[in-house]
Parts: structure tokens; C-alpha cells; sequence
């Protein structure tokens, strides 16, 4: 068969079948009386073998080695493409990641693009001040894709990086909290508190509504930032975590703050008094913890608390004691 019909055939070209010969990798059987190249049945088959390897990422000196070479291992050089195949699809998802998330910004022109691929690329600097000024820019400049922000403020480790892209997050609307939503399913914790505190910095309703769902959660640090973040709403849903806060010595200063700001009103008062009279009289609560309980009732008004610091006076633990005793002076200083 002539070096045509085998390109026709093969699909290989017939200039990258005279490369083949001139590496030794298909060799012609031989040549017609006029000059041109003949392929036997075992040359086509080889070519067949050549691509099917190129196929698989193997350079053409590897080709060559694998098909001449008995003592070749493939094993080892596998792995190598395995790895580099990785590498190039982590790249190229990179890269269709930056080019979704510039469409999403619509940019007016390419000034605009510019602008958009630096911000980005600020975001992604191993340089946590430059992290912080990309994220300030964000809400001032070209817009950045929320998703960008999000995914952002979920892999910050920084404090202040962290707050800067909260920021930038609540200035960008609710487009952000489907994603933030993702984050609290996350298999990793840190990622989930990054959630729930950006969420906690969102306004509007449906960030309320996370925040309610988000007081179910198993996360124990996400319950907690959910209820802090509802009790500055006015949620009374949150009380039942606060109160447990409190008892579990988890942010329970901030804990008992929320409850103050709750009880403004007389109702969430009431539950809130009846709430920490409840796990000051359960059994299984200790010492520390009733402290800390009765601490919080100083700042909740009305009947019911006063009525439980009347009693907790006489409460059989002196500092206990002592402290409803203090609350109650100042109660009635008032």
C-alpha cells in the first residue's frame, strides 16, 4: 500500500508518516520502482499502535521504547501521565473557572476585563494584604463575580482578610447565599464557620432564613454564630441556643448580650427569664455554669427574672448567692 492510501486509511498525515520513518518508528517495507514508500498489513498495524499510544499522552520517544523495548515498564510511566493529566486539568479548570467568572461580571470592554483578571488575580495572591485591598475593591471598582468572593471567603485564613471579604459579600446582595448555604454542608469545619459568620453578615430576609436553618445544624460553632447573629435580629428562635451557650461556656458573654438585646421585648423577656430559671434549676447543671445563669438574668427585665434573683439570693451556693444579691441592688437602684 503507498504512503497515500495509508494516510487516507490510517488518518495519520502523509508528512507525519515520513517523521515516523525518520525516527525509526514505522518503517516502510519498502519502495516501487517509481521512489514511493510501500506499507505492509504490519505496518499499518504499528501505525495503528503508535497513535493509539500518542493517544494516551506518551511522547513519541516513549512510543518507540514501549513497542521496541521488551524490558520497557509501563507501570511507572503511567503514573507520570496520570499525574501530568492531573496537573493539566487542574489548569484548565483554573482557567475555565477565570473566564466563567469574568463572562458573569459582564464586563463594558476590555479596560474593564483588565481590571477584572487583576482583582482576581489579587484575590488568589499569597500576599494577605493584597488579598485585604482586592477584597476592598471588589464593592468600588469593576464588580467581581460573587462567586469569586464566596469562594474566597470560604478558603481565608486570615482574620482581616476574612472581614474585608465579608464585607465586600453583604455589599454584593443576596446572589451570594446559595453558595454561602453550600459552605455550611461543607465536610470541613473551618469552611462551614467561614459560612455561617458571613451569612451572619448579610442583610435581609433570606439570610435570616439561613440563620434560622442554620440553628439545627450539627456544627456546634455554626448553631452558635447562627443564634449570636439572630438574637442582633430580634430572632427569638435563637433563645433556646443562647441559653445553651451560656450553660456550655461558648461565647457565653456575647451569649448573654444577645438575650439582652431579645429581651427588649416582654414577651422573649419572659421565655428568657423562664428560660435560664429552667437550667439553673436542672439537676445536671454545675456551679460555674448557675454563675453564669444568674449573671445573665441581671440584664433581662420584668417579673420573672426578679422574682428568680429574689430567690437565688438565698441560693445555697454563696456565689451564686452573692450575685443575685448584687443584680437585685442594682435592680432596685434603678
Amino acid at each position: 500500500m503507498l504512503i497515500g492510501e495509508v494516510a487516507r486509511r490510517s488518518g495519520v498525515s502523509a508528512r507525519m508518516l515520513r517523521h515516523y520513518e525518520a525516527l525509526g518508528l514505522v518503517r516502510p517495507t519498502g519502495r516501487t520502482d517509481s521512489g514511493y514508500r510501500e506499507y505492509s498489513d504490519e505496518n499499518i498495524r504499528r501505525i495503528f499502535h503508535v497513535e493509539s499510544l500518542r493517544a494516551l499522552g506518551l511522547s513519541l520517544r516513549d512510543v518507540g521504547r514501549a513497542l521496541d523495548d521488551p524490558d520497557f515498564a509501563p507501570a511507572e510511566l503511567v503514573d507520570d501521565l496520570v499525574r501530568r493529566t492531573r496537573d493539566r486539568i487542574a489548569a484548565e479548570t483554573e482557567l475555565l473557572t477565570r473566564l466563567r467568572r469574568i463572562g458573569a461580571a459582564q464586563p463594558a470592554g476590555w479596560e474593564d476585563v483588565l481590571q477584572i483578571v487583576a482583582l482576581l488575580q489579587g484575590l488568589g495572591s499569597g500576599s494577605a494584604g493584597t488579598r485585604q485591598r482586592a477584597a476592598l475593591s471588589a464593592a468600588e471598582e469593576v464588580p467581581v463575580p460573587v462567586e469569586a468572593l464566596v469562594a474566597a471567603v470560604l478558603s481565608e485564613s486570615d482574620a482581616h482578610v476574612a472581614g474585608a471579604l465579608r464585607w465586600a459579600l453583604a455589599q454584593s446582595g443576596e446572589d451570594a447565599l446559595a453558595l454561602l448555604a453550600e459552605g455550611l454542608g461543607s465536610p470541613a469545619a473551618e469552611v462551614r464557620e467561614r459560612a455561617v459568620r458571613s451569612i451572619a453578615e448579610m442583610p435581609g430576609g433570606a439570610a435570616t432564613a439561613l440563620l434560622r436553618d442554620a440553628l439545627t445544624s450539627p456544627d456546634v460553632v455554626v448553631r452558635g454564630y447562627a443564634a449570636l447573629a439572630l438574637g442582633g435580629r430580634g430572632v427569638a428562635d435563637a433563645i433556646p441556643t443562647l441559653l445553651d451557650m451560656i450553660v456550655e461556656e461558648r461565647n457565653d458573654a456575647d451569649a448573654a448580650d444577645a438575650l439582652s438585646t431579645l429581651a427588649s421585648d416582654p414577651a422573649s423577656a419572659d421565655r428568657i427569664a423562664a428560660g435560664l430559671v429552667d437550667r439553673l434549676a436542672h439537676g445536671g447543671t454545675d456551679q460555674p455554669a448557675r454563675r453564669r445563669l444568674t449573671q445573665a438574668l441581671a440584664d433581662i427585665p420584668g417579673a420573672t427574672a426578679s422574682r428568680a434573683l429574689v430567690a437565688l439570693a438565698h441560693d445555697d451556693d454563696r456565689a451564686v448567692a452573692l450575685t443575685a444579691t448584687y443584680v437585685l441592688g442594682l435592680r432596685d437602684g434603678r
